[in-house]
């Protein structure tokens, strides 16, 4: 008699993998239909069904599939936001995130969707559609990443660089590749007199002309325009932040460095924040799986831990000191270089 195979594993794990697309497809659904600008205070289905104009019965399962995947609660048939759903999912609020979660999702599903194809061919050639150095691109993504950098990132910064011995002393930051700059802002605010300057791309920079202006910081907030792979970043800086942006010159790194090396006053610190891979290019997952499709189109950007450290030794800097941080991205590798 045939006997059944011998099962020492189980199967769920894969199974949830299977299912996480649907997570995600709930997730950006209730952010396209603007569900959880309804679930503030508890909600019946039926009243939310009529505020965004759906259909009764779907709308309660729909909102059941969030309350399974721990976006919402549901009691006594009420359903309410969970906390980090009112701090991130709420159209109109400073540290909403769903436009940046639908432009990543784009950006991967373009991707993703011909996965076998890329596996077994390889990048496609190089087009307009696929530009990594798009302005419009960029300058759209910038307004998105404003409000992910108000959720905790420039918290965070400000907290790493205030702690440095020599933050008091500071006159003059520069925020590298800094985006809509509220981390520049942010750091700059929180000293008492240091001023700063943002560095990135001619249409980003006018993204962050916007936040200067909002947060009264034009005294002690200046712009500056360019491709630090080629152009001038200025000189004179006491501090030099860096955050997940290096990685455009990754293959060009120690030119980059020396001129950041280069602009930093006697005594000067560079910062930089930036995921760093582990487990032969395997881990973090986080930083694996969300930058795997901008990888398999042949722009594989991604740092491997101590390779920004070990750019900064090579070109003068007297010290680094590295160690791996949480971050609201995930985990990511904090290198901080001091010049003589």
């Amino acid at each position: 008699m045939k006997k059944l195979p011998e099962v020492n594993h189980s199967f769920e794990g894969l199974y949830r993998m299977l299912i996480g697309p649907i997570r995600s497809k709930l997730l950006l659904t209730g952010i396209e239909l603007k569900v959880f600008n309804q679930l503030s205070e508890p909600s019946s289905a039926d009243a939310v069904a009529k505020a965004i104009g759906a259909h009764p019965v779907n709308t309660r399962l729909f909102l059941d599939g969030l309350a399974a995947s721990d976006l919402v609660v549901k009691g006594e048939g009420q359903y309410q936001n969970m906390p980090v759903t009112q701090a991130f999912l709420v159209d109109g609020s400073p540290t909403f995130l769903g436009q940046m979660y639908a432009f990543q999702s784009q950006m991967w599903s373009a991707t993703l969707n011909g996965l076998s194809k890329l596996v077994k061919e390889g990048p496609p050639p190089p087009s307009p559609e696929m530009d990594m150095g798009s302005e419009e691109m960029w300058a759209q993504f910038t307004v998105s990443l404003a409000n992910y950098e108000r959720a905790g990132v420039a918290q965070q910064a400000v907290e790493l660089v205030s702690e440095l011995p020599e933050f008091l002393s500071f006159r003059k930051m520069l925020d590298l590749g800094g985006g809509p700059g509220l981390v520049g802002i942010a750091i700059v605010a929180s000293h008492p007199d240091m001023k700063g300057v943002i560095f990135d791309r001619p249409a980003i920079i006018k993204v962050a002309e916007t936040f200067i202006k909002e947060y009264g910081m034009e005294e002690r907030m200046d712009v500056l325009a360019g491709d630090y792979n080629g152009d001038s970043i200025g000189d004179g800086y006491d501090l030099i932040w860096a955050s997940n942006t290096l990685n455009f010159a990754r293959h060009n790194l120690d030119s980059l460095m020396k001129n950041i090396y280069d602009a930093l006053n006697p005594g000067g610190v560079f910062i930089s924040f930036c995921e760093g891979m582990t487990h032969e290019r395997t881990k973090t997952d986080f930083v694996v799986l969300s930058m795997i499709s901008i990888a398999l189109m042949g722009q594989d950007m991604c740092f491997d831990q101590g390779e920004i450290a070990d750019s900064m030794l090579r070109v003068g800097f007297k010290s680094v000191r590295s160690r791996t941080l949480d971050a609201p991205w995930g985990t990511a590798d904090l290198d901080i270089g001091r010049k003589a």
